[in-house]
């Protein structure tokens, strides 16, 4: 290749990767670097820190662009090379991406950032700025839930490239749950009274669980257990299942593949109780959740709190991208015989190539696996 091709390219792709006013990266390269990181966070637990500086209240002003130029100034020289510094949201905010902690504190860094900035723009500019620090993980391995939207900008994105497809899928939810509720409006009416009659308590067994981006709310089943039972039993066995039973080749080298979350012939289940989860008709209160928009119809499935906190940070990328659902990719292949990994895997293959189509297909496949009862206890 000849000097002036090279040259050529060479400045080609600096006009994509840069912002040119300001020498940023552009908000798509930056986002890809944040999310490449953060899949690298997932597997070696090394974590990374991202700062926000939210630059809104610049729009109007009038010399905004030499302002961003200033501001784009003061982060170059007050971190590191090897820190990334782009657009989060173009002429918005901006993101700095610090892939190596080492120690780094937040508080001092935030005050280093923001005394920097006060020497260049004053602090009447520099108190306009609003900034924000997110650590993946946290010390203690976790993730905030609560905040975890801004470390996955790539999930946003691709939600709003297809705002169509997912107002259509709410449109699915909304006719699909009231249809549900019409069509078994008689085993509605039915189930409760065989509850009442067979054992004491309520009929509906109410639940805190987790939704989309860590948002909690109350999931509704028909109570299949008897009452008074300590929920120690069922939390000690995820406790074992996720923290003991290693992945899911390690339980194929075994030949033992556990269920996931529904124990075997548990004594605690009801004679009503055993033949509403062979069925999964006590999943039918369900289509409540999905109607006040906690839950869709096809989803991840949404888990308990002490679920979580035992999580791998990979795990949680389940929890990222659509709202939990009364059925899913794993119920279709096996249900409560799939392995806690594998149910994972198969979540984050839906959340990353779902489409409209996809969710039709599950649905129509979920009848014939519950008429079959394969997997289910």
């Amino acid at each position: 290749m000849s000097p002036k091709k090279s040259k050529k390219n060479n400045n080609h792709i600096t006009q994509v990767l840069f912002d040119q006013n300001n020498g940023l990266y552009v908000e798509d390269y930056f986002t890809e670097v944040l999310s490449n990181e953060r899949k690298r966070t997932e597997r070696t637990k090394r974590p990374f820190l991202l700062m926000l500086l939210d630059i809104e209240r610049f729009q109007r002003v009038k010399r905004k662009d030499e302002v961003f130029k200033d501001i784009a100034s003061v982060l170059f020289s007050s971190t590191r090379e090897i820190d990334v510094k782009g657009w989060y949201k173009h002429d918005s905010i901006i993101g700095v991406l610090f892939t190596e902690m080492n120690g780094t504190d937040k508080t001092s860094l935030r005050e280093k950032i923001h005394g920097n900035l006060s020497g260049v723009l004053g602090k009447e500019f520099t108190n306009r700025i609003e900034i924000s620090l997110y650590i993946f993980p946290q010390e203690d391995g976790s993730i905030k839930l609560d905040s975890a939207s801004h470390l996955y900008p790539d999930l946003e994105k691709k939600n709003n490239s297809r705002k169509g497809a997912l107002l259509f899928k709410r449109f699915i939810d909304v006719i699909g749950s009231i249809a549900g509720l019409i069509i078994f409006s008689p085993l509605l009416l039915i189930i409760p009274l065989l509850i009442k009659l067979t054992s004491k308590g309520d009929v509906f067994f109410r639940q805190e669980r987790i939704g989309q981006y860590g948002e909690r709310f109350t999931f509704l089943k028909f109570r299949t257990m008897y009452i008074n039972n300590d929920p120690k039993v069922h939390q000690e066995y995820i406790n074992k299942f996720i923290l003991e039973q290693k992945s899911y080749d390690t339980n194929e080298k075994k030949g033992n593949k556990d269920e996931v979350f529904k124990i075997k012939d548990d004594p605690r289940v009801t004679f009503v109780g055993k033949y509403l989860r062979k069925t999964s008709l006590d999943e039918l209160p369900q289509f409540l959740n999905v109607l006040k928009g906690e839950m869709s119809i096809v989803g991840p499935r949404p888990p308990v709190p002490y679920e979580v906190k035992i999580y791998d940070i990979w795990h949680k990328r389940r929890l990222m991208g659509v709202k939990p659902g009364i059925t899913g990719l794993w119920q279709t292949r096996g249900r409560s015989s799939t392995t806690f990994d594998e149910m994972v895997r198969l979540d984050i293959r839906y959340i990353i190539g779902w489409s409209v189509w996809l969710d039709i297909k599950i649905i129509l496949l979920t009848p014939w696996v519950v008429l079959i009862g394969k997997g289910a206890y």
